[in-house]
C-alpha cells in the first residue's frame, strides 16, 4: 500500500467548543495524547510513509503540536486561508498530493479498520472513490450509505430518515486523482453532501469495515467526546 493520506484537520469544532475550548478539536486529550494521534498510529501501522494534514482554525497549533515526523510517517500541512470545506480543503491539497489513490481522513473520527484490505478491494473494483463504511445500531445521527452486492453505491439517506441498524459513511475515503481533479478549485464543498452523492453510478463504492472491527467514534460533540478515553482503553 504506497499511497499519500491526507487528515483533514481545519474543522471549527464549534459544537466540541463547551468542553475543548483552547485547541483545535483534532487535537483535544484523550488518554494523555491528542486525539489525532490515534489516526497517525492507525496510518503508520498500514505502512503509509506520507500525511498531509489540511488545517484551518488553529491550524498553527497543530503543527507546533506534530511538527514535521510523527514516528515513521512525515507530515506536511496545507493551511486553509478561508473556509473550503472538506473537498475544498482536499482540492487546495491537490499541488502536494504524488500518488494515485489518496487516502483522505477525517481528523475528527475514527474507525477500526484494515486499510490493507480497504485499498486491494479499491483497486479490483477500479473505483474512482471509494468510502469505507461503518454499521452502527442506529444510523440516525449519521445518515447511512445503502450499497448493491458488489459495493456500488445506490443511495445516500439524509440524517434523521432512519433510525435502524445500518452503514454509514466512516469517513475514510480512498479518491482517484481523475475524482480530485474534477473538484472545483477554490471553493467552499463539501465532499458529502455536493461531491460524493453525484458519483453514485460512476465509479463510487463502498467498503463494510466490519470484517476488522468496525467499531466507529466521533469526537464531534461532547456526548462522543466523553466516552473516547473508554473507546481507546488498551
Amino acid at each position: 500500500m504506497v499511497t499519500t493520506a491526507v487528515i483533514l484537520a481545519g474543522g471549527l469544532g464549534a459544537r466540541l467548543r463547551s468542553v475543548v475550548t483552547d485547541r483545535p478539536k483534532v487535537l483535544a486529550p484523550v488518554q494523555g495524547k491528542p486525539f489525532i494521534a490515534y489516526i497517525l498510529d492507525q496510518l503508520a501501522k498500514a505502512g503509509i510513509k506520507d500525511v498531509i494534514l489540511c488545517t484551518g482554525y488553529l491550524g498553527e497549533q497543530v503543527k507546533a503540536t506534530l511538527g514535521s515526523t510523527y514516528g515513521s510517517l512525515r507530515l506536511v500541512y496545507s493551511q486553509e486561508k478561508e473556509l473550503l470545506g472538506t473537498g475544498g480543503a482536499v482540492r487546495l491539497a491537490l499541488p502536494l498530493i504524488k500518488t494515485d489513490p489518496l487516502l483522505v481522513m477525517n481528523g475528527d473520527s475514527y474507525c477500526e479498520a484494515d486499510l490493507q484490505a480497504f485499498y486491494r478491494q479499491h483497486q479490483t473494483t477500479q473505483a474512482d472513490a471509494s468510502l469505507l463504511l461503518a454499521p452502527l445500531p442506529d444510523t440516525r445521527r449519521y445518515g447511512r450509505v445503502e450499497v448493491e452486492e458488489n459495493g456500488c453505491i445506490l443511495r445516500f439517506m439524509e440524517k434523521g430518515q432512519s433510525t435502524s441498524a445500518g452503514w454509514i459513511n466512516a469517513g475514510i475515503y480512498l479518491l482517484s486523482r481523475l475524482f480530485l481533479q474534477a473538484i472545483p478549485a477554490g471553493q467552499a464543498i463539501s465532499l458529502e453532501k455536493d461531491v460524493f452523492p453525484d458519483w453514485i453510478g460512476r465509479g463510487l463504492f463502498g467498503f463494510p469495515s466490519s470484517g476488522s472491527g468496525g467499531r466507529f467514534l466521533d469526537i464531534g460533540i461532547p456526548e462522543d467526546y466523553a466516552i473516547a478515553e473508554e473507546f481507546f482503553h488498551p
